[in-house]
């Protein structure tokens, strides 16, 4: 049995009243995958807005799995500490990654987040040697289209990101760069210009499960009927 655990920033959590692209995964995988799964993680909640908390299961469907390890406000350098735990205790086979925007907003540039996606990815392989990743480039949230220095760090991170996949890649422990949703406009697919909407929900796990599919050969191509 595959356990897949969800690791993101606030794109990943959701917050209040969303079903978050871990429920689209989670009925793609069910519709076409073939083989038992499971979706692990040390989290369940969704982040609530008027409390500025974690704390909300008010999610748009709570029959699904809800667990992850996704925080609102986290990035590379939060989770690098608390992926070998998470992994040991959840037991994870597959890490689903979408995280980088929170730290170059706030918190390091495109070299110091690189650094702490490679930290990040032995601390899981310390907890399973054969471990399988699959990465998310960042996508662009509305802040770069007016914001140059911080466009260009993103794209500076993504260019690292690829190359810090290609160095770690080992057959033991396959790690996998995603192709960004080539049609993802976050005038259309988000309701802040950063979180996604419905729409978004579905191409961010059509990134993921595409790469599954096109390199390891799990599932099917992703459809928004079987998500």
């Amino acid at each position: 049995m595959l356990r897949f655990m969800p690791v993101g920033d606030s794109q990943t959590i959701g917050s209040a009243g969303e079903h978050t692209w871990r429920y689209r995964m989670w009925q793609h995988l069910r519709a076409t995958h073939g083989g038992p799964f499971r979706i692990v993680g040390p989290r369940e909640t969704l982040y609530d807005k008027a409390l500025e908390t974690p704390t909300s299961y008010e999610y748009a469907d709570p029959d699904f799995p809800r667990a992850h390890l996704a925080g609102w406000g986290e990035g590379w350098l939060h989770m690098a500490p608390l992926i070998r735990e998470a992994v040991r205790t959840q037991r994870a086979d597959v890490l689903l990654v979408a995280l980088g925007l929170i730290d170059l907003g706030f918190y390091t540039n495109a070299v110091q987040t690189a650094e702490n996606m490679r930290t990040f990815v032995a601390e899981a392989r310390a907890a399973n040697p054969r471990v399988r990743m699959v990465v998310l480039p960042v996508i662009p949230n509305v802040r770069a289209e007016s914001d140059a220095p911080f466009a260009a760090e993103v794209a500076a991170f993504n260019v690292l990101l690829a190359k810090a996949v290609a160095d770690l890649d080992e057959p033991r422990s396959p790690l996998l760069l995603a192709s960004p949703p080539s049609s993802y406009d976050t005038a259309f697919d988000t309701y802040d210009g950063t979180h996604p909407n419905a729409s978004g929900e579905h191409k961010i796990a059509e990134g993921f499960a595409e790469a599954m599919y096109q390199a390891w050969d799990l599932g099917e191509p992703y459809t928004a009927e079987t998500a």
